[in-house]
C-alpha cells in the first residue's frame, strides 16, 4: 500500500476465491472487508489458482517480467520451492525480492504473538493489574510493512546502480526485537535484572499522565522538556506549590528524572485545576499557554471531524456493494499535498488486464484459462 501510494504499479496476486483476509473483520453493512479494501487500494487485483500448473506458471511469468522497472516481488510464502529465491533468479536474475516471516526460521507469527514475547504486555495497563494486557494496535505489523517499502526502495536503488538484484527477508518477530531494543528497553530490563514496572498512563521516565475535567472530559498532559514543564505551571498557577516542594524535597523539577519520580504528587497538586474547568475551558487555556496536551476521543468522534473537513489525510471512497470506506492517503505530504489514497479493487478485478498488459495474453489465451478455472476475476 505504502508504495502504491508512492506511485508504484503494485499487482496482488491472490488465490482464486481470496486469501484468508478476504473477508476479515471490520466488515462494511453490504459485506465486505473495510481492511482488505482499505490496505489493497490503489493496487491491481489479480486472482490465481496457485495450485495449479498453469497458475504458477502464469505468477512466475509476472515476476520474471522483463523491464527496469519490474522484477520485484514481496512475499510472505513459505514452503513453496517454485517460489524459491533461487528458483525465481533463474528466470531473472536481478530480481529484487523481499520475503516477510513470522520468525527466521520460517515458522509463523503474528503481530500479537511477538508482541507478547517481547514483553510489551506485561508492561501495559493498570498498575495493580497482575494479568498481561494486550496492545489492541498491531504496531509490528505496520512497522513491518515500512520496513518492506525500505527495502525496496533500497534494492532498487542498488539495481540501478550496480545491476545486481536482492533477497530480503524480514521477519516480524526480529521487528519487534530490534524495536524494544532500540528503544534501550532490554538494556534497562538487563541492568535490572528485572522487568519494568507498569505505570498505567503515566509516561515513563518524565511526567505525562491524564487529568479528568469537570465535565467528564480527559484530556492527556505531557511536560517533556524544561519549556513544557514551565507552561504547565504558569497556566495552572501551581508555580509556588511547586517551588515550595522543590525546597522540602530537595529535588529540581526542570529535570525530567525528577518530575517522574515525584510523578503521583505533582498529578495531586495539579488535578483540582482540571477538574475546576469544562473542558472546552481547559482546551483553550492550555492551548494559550502552549502546553503540550491532547483530547481524548472515541473513533466515532474521530469520524465526526473528517466529516466536518477536519483531517485531509482521510478520504471516504466507495467501496463494493454500495459501502463506504474511510482510509488513509499516505502521510506524506509532497509539496503540502498528500496525494490520494488509491482507489479500492474488488478481488481479481484486474487479471485479464494484467496478463495482457504484462505477459501479452490474447483473449483466446485468457478465455481458455478463465473456463478452466486457472484465473478468476468478476
Amino acid at each position: 500500500m505504502t508504495l502504491a501510494q508512492l506511485g508504484a504499479e503494485v499487482i496482488r496476486v491472490d488465490p482464486v476465491g481470496g486469501g484468508s483476509d478476504h473477508l476479515r473483520w471490520p466488515l462494511a453493512p453490504g459485506g465486505s472487508s473495510l481492511y482488505w479494501s482499505s490496505l489493497n487500494k490503489g493496487k491491481r487485483s489479480v486472482a490465481v489458482d496457485m495450485r495449479s500448473d498453469e497458475g504458477r506458471e502464469l505468477v512466475t511469468a509476472l515476476i520474471a517480467a522483463p523491464g527496469s522497472d519490474r522484477g520485484v516481488l514481496i512475499d510472505n510464502v513459505v514452503g513453496r520451492r517454485w517460489m524459491a529465491n533461487e528458483a525465481l533468479t533463474q528466470h531473472r536474475s536481478d530480481l529484487v525480492h523481499v520475503r516477510v516471516q513470522g520468525y527466521p526460521d520460517g515458522r509463523p507469527a503474528v503481530d500479537y504473538t511477538v508482541n507478547a514475547e517481547v514483553g510489551i504486555p506485561q508492561i501495559t495497563g493498570p498498575e495493580e493489574g497482575g494479568t498481561p494486557v494486550n496492545h489492541v494496535l498491531p504496531a509490528w505489523d505496520l512497522v513491518t510493512g515500512l520496513s518492506v517499502s525500505t527495502a525496496v526502495l533500497a534494492a532498487l536503488h542498488d539495481r540501478m546502480r550496480s545491476g545486481d538484484g536482492a533477497f530480503v527477508e524480514i521477519a516480524l518477530a526480529d521487528v519487534a526485537l530490534a524495536g524494544v531494543a532500540n528503544l534501550g528497553w532490554l538494556s534497562e530490563s538487563a541492568d535490572r535484572g528485572q522487568g519494568r514496572l507498569r505505570h498505567g498512563n503515566h509516561v515513563y521516565g518524565s511526567f505525562g499522565v491524564d487529568f479528568a475535567c469537570a465535565d467528564g472530559e480527559r484530556v492527556m498532559v505531557v511536560a517533556l522538556t524544561e519549556g513544557q514543564w514551565t507552561a504547565l505551571k504558569s497556566v495552572t498557577g501551581t508555580g509556588a506549590v511547586f517551588d515550595a516542594l522543590e525546597a522540602s524535597l530537595a529535588a529540581d523539577l526542570t529535570l525530567e528524572a525528577e518530575r517522574y519520580r515525584l510523578r503521583e504528587t505533582i498529578a495531586a497538586v495539579l488535578r483540582p485545576w482540571f477538574v475546576a474547568r469544562q473542558g472546552k475551558q481547559v482546551r483553550d487555556e492550555l492551548d494559550a499557554a502552549r502546553v503540550l496536551w491532547g483530547r481524548y476521543q472515541g473513533m466515532a468522534d474521530v469520524v465526526a471531524a473528517h466529516e466536518d473537513g477536519a483531517h485531509p489525510v482521510l478520504e471516504t471512497l466507495e467501496v463494493e456493494n454500495g459501502d463506504t470506506l474511510i482510509s488513509g492517503r499516505s502521510p506524506m505530504r509532497w509539496d503540502g499535498e498528500h496525494g490520494n489514497a488509491g482507489e479500492p479493487v474488488i478481488l481479481g478485478q484486474d487479471t485479464e488486464e494484467v496478463l495482457a498488459d504484462v505477459l501479452g495474453l490474447g483473449q483466446e489465451q485468457i478465455g481458455r484459462l478463465r473456463s478452466r478455472g486457472v484465473i478468476d476475476g468478476p
